[in-house]
């Protein structure tokens, strides 16, 4: 099954170059856990030329582990019974959407899509966000359906994971997706940094807990880390997110608590990403 169409490259033009968002004035207060309706079928069938998609996995079993943490069930269930695969969801995607529409002209659907692996709807979606990578895992149905779809042209960005543990449980997934391809540390001048932004000079994005600690940090993740697994053409097909919480500055952009360069940079970051993503 072929991948859905990617988006023309000239039709991907920036709509104005000064500060990036100010999203506490413009009436999206979504503070905390503030429920969001439902996608209706209508918004579900919206045409439009990209669609924000987020992985629904499984979680593996996991014991307790340590700051920004927690125990994970069997299920995909933690932090206190949420899911673990929708860690900041669905504000974090809608409020990434507001961006990608007020500052590209990307044709993008306002509201966001859950994939999962059970079947091939994910091939309609070339460009996939998946989160807490460090809690996932996969049956072997579920690892080929995503190796066929990165090998394919499909595009899968991981967020929110950090320290040592948290890379080695996300390795223990990702190699039974694609046991033979190595874990590149991504340069200054890959064009993925240059598509659109110019992101030579990036730093650590914390998640909302730097509001009261002040740290930049979760775990043992003190340096913030971009790696990437290429296809054999050198395309980007997996991009890590490695010791930052790129969501987190998402969600929490609208809080005037919560430091506007990060959540400049993290909006950048996911910009970049998903042009280069849809074309390539």
């Amino acid at each position: 099954m072929k991948l859905a169409r990617r988006i023309s490259v000239a039709t991907i033009l920036v709509a104005f170059s000064g500060s990036l968002l100010a999203l506490q004035s413009n009436g999206y207060q979504f503070y905390g856990s503030s429920p969001y309706a439902p996608v209706t079928p209508e918004q579900a069938n919206e045409k439009a030329e990209f669609s924000w998609s987020r992985l629904q996995y499984t979680a593996a079993q996991r014991s307790s582990g340590g700051f920004g943490g927690g125990g994970f069930g069997y299920g995909g269930y933690g932090y206190g019974g949420r899911w673990t695969w929708g860690q900041d969801y669905p504000k974090a995607d809608r409020q990434f959407l507001l961006a990608l529409r007020r500052l590209t002209l990307v044709n993008a659907r306002s509201t966001e899509q859950v994939v999962d692996l059970d079947d091939d709807k994910i091939f309609n979606y070339p460009w996939v966000y998946a989160v807490d990578v460090e809690d996932w895992t996969f049956t072997p149905a579920e690892a080929k359906r995503l190796h066929d779809y990165l090998l394919k042209g499909g595009f899968l960005m991981v967020d929110n994971f950090h320290g040592t543990a948290d890379w080695e449980n996300f390795m223990n997934g990702m190699r039974l997706v694609i046991p033979d391809r190595p874990v590149e540390d991504l340069s200054n001048s890959d064009e993925i940094f240059h598509v659109l932004y110019d992101l030579s000079d990036r730093f650590q994005v914390p998640g909302e807990q730097y509001i009261n600690t002040g740290r930049t940090y979760e775990k043992d993740g003190y340096v913030p880390k971009w790696r990437t697994i290429r296809d054999d053409k050198g395309r980007v097909m997996v991009a890590i997110c490695h010791n930052m919480h790129l969501g987190d500055a998402w969600e929490w952009a609208d809080s005037p608590e919560y430091p506007e360069r990060f959540a400049s940079m993290a909006f950048r970051v996911g910009i970049n990403y998903v042009i280069y993503g849809m074309t390539h």
